[in-house]
Order: C-alpha cells, then structure tokens, then sequence
C-alpha cells in the first residue's frame, strides 16, 4: 500500500506543477524532488510509459504494475479537480494549435523515450546502482523536453499527465478524440522503444 500512496502523491504533485506553472524549470525541480522523495519506496515511476518500461525489464509484477497505472491516473484527475478549485477554470493538455498531430506524436514519442531511456540507466540498472544524481538526471530531461517541444505537443511524455485532466474535463476530450491517440501512444510508445533499447545495450555489455 505505501507504493501506491507514494505514486499518488507524486504524480499529483507532478500534474498540479504542470498545470498551475507551465514552466518547464519547475516541472523538472518538482520531478527531480518528487523522484528523491519515493525511490526508494515505489521506485518514483509517476507515468504509466515509465511503469510499462520497468515492467519489461522485469523489475515489477504485472498485477502491481496495473494498479500503478490506475492510481498515476486517479492521482492525476484529483490534480485536476485542484487546479480547477485554485485556478478557477478546468486543465487542458493539448498539443499547440499550429502543429499537425503526426508532428505532436513525434514529439511525445522522441522525449518520452529520452525521459525513460535516462530512468532505466540511472535508476533501473545495476551498473550506476547507489548513484546519488539520478533524480537530478530525471529532472533535467524533462526539463529539457518541455523546453524543446511543450509548445509542439503539450509536453506531456506522461499518458497520466495527458490524459487525468482531459478525462476529469470530459467536455474537451469529446471535441479532441485525437489527444486521446497522441497521449496514449506516443508517451507508450516512447517507452516500449526505450526498454527495448536499454534491454538490448545491458545484453551486449554483458559479453
């Protein structure tokens, strides 16, 4: 139970920075905070791309791994409904207005595999085991995403960033099928692509 009420927490606190700041710098702190706060509890997955990762690597059981994923997605709703009570209007998480939606799934693709890619390596493998910079590596690639393409995407590299406050504004969602689409595959698949990779790159520095 103390894994799953450290993800709640974590990605709450994630999605309600995400929302109320839109800064990409605060976005990376909270995150970089937030992975230092549970590692050691949940391992600090907060994003189902990131729980999926992990899960084929073997590192998490099925059964336990869905329920990560329900709770990253009711954690991310009640961010939402906070959002609304500070903020006053309802959170929207959606690519840019100017860029098509193969130019968005690219984006959500291509980062969440860097920001999944940097968690397996500095905190799944076995080869940088007890490193003290990895919420700090977590954080920054994040950073470094939301700078690059938050404007083209939305920025989300996250199917609970993307999709907990458009299901909480269901009214949205209905008018935006597509952001449906563009938050469930790219983040997810960005994920896969990177365990697939790191699975391959720890096999042959086996050898």
């Amino acid at each position: 139970m103390n894994k799953y009420i450290i993800e709640f927490i974590g990605t709450f606190f994630l999605v309600l920075t995400i929302g109320l700041s839109a800064n990409p710098i605060a976005i990376g702190v909270v995150l970089a905070a937030l992975v230092y706060m549970g590692g050691y509890i949940s391992g600090a997955h907060y994003n189902p791309a990131v729980t999926l990762a992990i899960w084929m690597q073997k590192k998490i059981k099925p059964n336990e791994a869905g329920v990560y994923v329900v709770v990253q997605l009711i954690a991310a709703i009640a961010a939402a409904m906070v959002y609304q009570v500070i903020h006053g209007d309802k959170m929207i998480v959606a690519p840019g207005f100017r860029y098509s939606f193969g130019a968005a799934l690219v984006a959500e693709i291509v980062f969440t595999f860097a920001l999944v890619s940097v968690v397996l390596h500095t905190a799944v493998s076995k080869k940088t085991a007890g490193n003290n910079y990895y919420g700090i590596a977590i954080g920054f690639i994040l950073m470094a995403g939301a700078f690059s393409v938050g404007t083209i995407s939305g920025g989300a590299f996250n199917p609970a960033v993307g999709l907990g406050p458009n299901i909480y504004n269901f009214g949205f969602l209905s008018q935006h099928w597509s952001n449906l689409a563009l938050y469930l595959i790219g983040p997810l698949l960005g994920g896969f692509l990177a365990s697939y990779i790191f699975g391959l790159t720890q096999a042959k520095s086996k050898k």
